[in-house]
């Protein structure tokens, strides 16, 4: 006869996650422009995963005759570049590419950040002074110079591209999360829970990390647009993988033709642009959603 009261609490933690879920979406949606960059992450993440079905073998296979302009072969409708590749086929499948590089370079960069950050902001003293020069050191060499030396020496793989990516990436992380611990560890939950003999690793990951990522998934959207365009942008020097279909890739070969077919850089661009455009959208409603309290000035 005690079932009832074991499943009530779990039944009341449901019903209090659903209600901030509807709370957080109600913030969300005030935003037209971070709905819209909602609405174009979905429609990039669908064309990723409906590539298959636009091209289910190669789409650096040739499809049709060299420079086809678009809307001229409806069998290519975006075109062909100067190798006669599908146009349409390699946005598709560079959509995969794109979210590829941006979600797990951000993991990357953010998991560092975040390792190092806390453990600075939570211990202080030398540790943090030693862990900050780190940072600060990296920080001296411009991101896209050290991520130009990372592929040199690892090589321009996809999977050395996507480390390279999150390596240059993790110090912004790392500062933001400093900094929310060092304003966390003082607080009075931290306290108690210190004087309950909890250790410090459980502090700092089960106590103050959920209330510091807030900020951090905010900031995980920026790490994602710079991700994707530091990648385009060694693919449009040649230090991409020539073995996948990137947006980056489609740009770098389209240069050459540039003065007589503009949209096989162009059509890439594009696709660039509004994806960039989307993760930006998305953070500035995911900081409005979850930092109610802030207004805009």
């Amino acid at each position: 006869m005690r079932e009832p009261d074991t499943i009530l609490p779990s039944a009341k933690l449901q019903a209090r996650d659903e209600g901030r879920l509807r709370v957080f979406w109600r913030r969300y949606r005030r935003n037209r422009a971070a709905v819209l960059g909602l609405v174009l992450l979905g429609v990039i993440i669908l064309m990723a995963l409906t590539a298959g079905l636009i091209e289910p073998d190669d789409p650096l296979r040739r499809a049709g005759e060299p420079l086809t302009w678009p809307f001229q072969d409806w069998s290519v409708p975006l075109g062909t570049d100067q190798l006669g590749r599908d146009i349409l086929a390699g946005i598709f499948h560079g959509a995969r590419i794109s979210l590829l590089i941006g979600v797990v370079a951000t993991l990357i960069a953010i998991g560092i950040g975040i390792v190092v950050g806390s453990i600075a902001g939570y211990f202080g003293g030398w540790v943090d002074d030693v862990l900050m020069r780190v940072t600060e050191a990296v920080q001296t060499v411009p991101n896209f110079v050290l991520l130009l030396a990372l592929v040199a020496i690892l090589g321009p793989s996809i999977d050395n591209i996507i480390l390279a990516v999150g390596i240059v990436s993790w110090t912004a992380p790392a500062r933001l999360v400093r900094a929310e611990f060092m304003s966390l560890r003082s607080r009075e939950f931290v306290e108690a829970v210190r004087n309950l003999g909890l250790g410090d690793t459980a502090i700092i990951f089960k106590e103050i990390l959920p209330n510091a990522l807030p900020p951090v998934i905010v900031f995980a959207s920026i790490v994602m647009a710079v991700s994707i365009l530091l990648e385009s942008a060694l693919a449009f020097l040649g230090l991409g993988d020539p073995n996948y279909a990137s947006w980056g890739n489609m740009i770098g070969q389209g240069r050459n033709v540039l003065r007589t077919a503009w949209y096989c850089a162009a059509i890439p661009g594009i696709a660039i642009l509004l994806t960039v455009l989307s993760f930006s959208l998305l953070g500035e409603g995911l900081n409005e959603a979850l930092n109610p309290r802030q207004k805009k000035g």
